[in-house]
């Protein structure tokens, strides 16, 4: 069983982003204006969560958030307090400013709490 358009459109709206509901699975992507500059040329920035196998009310829940690099402590600790697990905090670029982080994090539950869980700490940022 998979992820519901309805379902997809739900989970966006909690998080604040734009859902893309494909091969029963939701792809959300949220924009964060981060003014990010790429080798001086302006970088568009987003957190892109992805639900899929959904399964007794159950689905894979992953997530790649976008952080300066001041915020990827707080976000870690907030994420691991909610028992998010945190399977990676990386940089993509050598030429950003400011320094951009990626962190993932992942969680097999109720997609509906997953994004209740990712919006609590998401509304932290600035």
């Amino acid at each position: 069983m998979g992820i519901s358009e309805d379902l997809c459109r739900r989970l966006a709206r909690i998080l604040g982003g734009k859902g893309q509901h494909e091969n029963n699975q939701c792809s959300i992507t949220v924009k964060r204006n981060l003014n990010a500059r790429i080798l001086g040329k302006k970088y568009d920035t987003e957190h892109e969560i992805v639900i899929q196998s959904l399964k007794n009310g159950k689905s894979l829940n992953t997530a790649e958030i976008t952080l300066l690099q001041k915020e990827v402590q707080s976000f870690v600790r907030k994420a691991v307090k909610l028992h998010l697990k945190v399977t990676a905090v990386h940089n993509h670029w050598l030429f950003d400013k400011p320094k951009l982080m990626y962190v993932h994090v992942e969680s097999v539950e109720n997609p509906i709490v997953f994004a209740r869980k990712l919006e609590s700490i998401l509304k932290c940022l600035k």
